[in-house]
């Protein structure tokens, strides 16, 4: 039996839908992985989340 889901392309996920790292503006180091849609947000994405080796919430910009 053929399964509908095999006769979608790979890459239309890919290309929608990239992977990005999110860095942290404190100058930690620390990354969060997410994915993100491109047709919503074309410039970079910029998120204010929690840092854990700063201990605080700060700006995370995407970086490629």
């Amino acid at each position: 039996m053929e399964f509908i889901f095999s006769k979608i392309p790979a890459m239309a996920r890919n290309e929608l839908r990239p992977v990005i790292k999110l860095r942290s503006t404190a100058g930690t180091g620390f990354t969060y992985v997410t994915r993100k849609n491109r047709r919503n947000d074309p410039d970079r994405l910029v998120l204010r989340k929690y840092d854990p080796v700063a201990g605080r919430h700060v700006d995370f910009r995407e970086e490629r």
